[in-house]
């Protein structure tokens, strides 16, 4: 959603990780953004002009004083219509080049023509990267407001390991959207839960559930990306922490219910994604359960309700559950909304457990219900924070 029809000017520089930009344009053109490439001197050392314009789908972008449509200067025009400049890879001399005020090639003389902000990407030796001048430059463009993503450690290319691997491409397309999200959130704390919990049976067993935490990750990232302090706490997932949020593991309800608890009172919205088990076995063995008798009866017990706790400690926090039902869906979350103190509540169904889309229905506090399309779950984010925001803000 927020890189739709966005004109990014993608900046490639004399980095081996160049290469890299060539899937990264496919990823901008995937969440349908426009891309227009401008390659470096250096850069057409390591990638053909030819594959990134194929890539790209608009002319790669060389010479400083050519002239684009209407005869207009090329730097000046791509300065004025970009929407957001990113440079990936970002070499120590671009880096240099722009902290000091350099501007000797058509891509520095866009990133000091634009008014849009401008998203760099470094890559380049860890040595190099480490240098006092380089972290000098850096520091000294953070402070005046240009963004930045990574390096990553690992492996580099001269056969070292150290930090000054180009940022993962989804990290670079995150913060480009950070980059561009509106910060209708800054200055909130916001608390979201995620994925499932696991009640154990015994050492090797559990009663659990098919959540995969996607909904409740994605809800973390918009907010972070719309200028909220976020808190993470998430059951048992294989997705990757966020990045730039306080993320705790948890495992069990109970983990989870004190977790939630310790960050309750300091945030300003809470948002409880999770699919918490309603019960777990009264006993849970310590050694493993021998495959003997015919059959193995267990006994369960409820678990903690947070979502009703929180809904009784409220003390001015905007606090949003969610109703996942498989039957009178909307009466059913109605009912929650009202028994448990909320303000909004998020309706689905199990089918979008697991998934990358979902369908959802919103209901505020006075009934009123919003029913979502079909959409990818970080734009089903999205929707739900705006209705927040709108909220909070009225």
């Amino acid at each position: 959603m927020i890189l739709n029809n966005k004109k990014i000017v993608l900046g490639i520089t004399g980095g081996i990780a160049a290469y890299k930009a060539l899937e990264l344009a496919r990823l901008f053109i995937k969440n349908k953004a426009e891309v227009w490439p401008v390659m470096t001197r250096a850069a057409v050392s390591f990638i053909t002009p030819l594959s990134l314009q194929t890539v790209a789908r608009n002319t790669v972008s060389q010479d400083m004083f050519a002239l684009s449509q209407e005869s207009k200067i090329s730097h000046i025009d791509m300065a004025e219509k970009a929407d957001l400049v990113v440079v990936a890879p970002a070499t120590a001399n671009v880096i240099g080049k722009v902290a000091s005020g350099i501007a000797d090639d058509l891509l520095t003389t866009i990133i000091m023509a634009t008014k849009a902000p401008v998203l760099f990407a470094p890559a380049m030796n860890s040595n190099m990267y480490d240098n006092k001048i380089v972290q000098h430059n850096i520091e000294r463009l953070r402070k005046i407001g240009y963004c930045f993503i990574g390096p990553a450690e690992g492996e580099l290319a001269c056969g070292n390991e150290g930090k000054g691997r180009l940022a993962p491409l989804e990290d670079i397309i995150d913060a480009a959207e950070e980059c561009l999200a509106p910060k209708d959130l800054k200055g909130q704390k916001v608390l979201v839960t995620a994925g499932p919990t696991r009640e154990a049976i015994d050492p090797v067993r559990f009663i659990s559930n098919p959540s995969s935490g996607k909904m409740g990750y994605a809800i973390a990232r918009a907010a972070r990306r719309r200028g909220a302090e976020v808190v993470l706490v998430s059951g048992p997932s294989y997705l990757a922490p966020p990045r730039g949020i306080t993320f705790i593991k948890t495992i069990t309800a109970e983990e989870m219910a004190e977790a939630t608890m310790r960050h309750y009172p300091q945030s300003t919205v809470v948002i409880m994604a999770a699919a918490v088990s309603d019960y777990r076995p009264k006993i849970s063995h310590r050694k493993k359960v021998k495959k003997e008798e015919e059959r193995l009866d267990i006994e369960l017990e409820r678990t903690q309700d947070i979502l009703k706790e929180l809904g009784n400690k409220k003390r001015g926090q905007f606090l949003v559950g969610f109703a996942l039902e498989t039957e009178d869906m909307l009466t059913n979350a109605k009912k929650k909304l009202k028994e448990k103190k909320l303000d909004l509540i998020v309706a689905n169904s199990p089918s979008s457990f697991d998934g990358e889309v979902t369908q959802v229905s919103v209901i505020d506090k006075d009934g009123k219900v919003e029913e979502l399309p079909s959409l990818a779950k970080n734009e089903a984010a999205e929707r739900i924070l705006d209705k927040v925001v709108r909220a909070i803000g009225s």
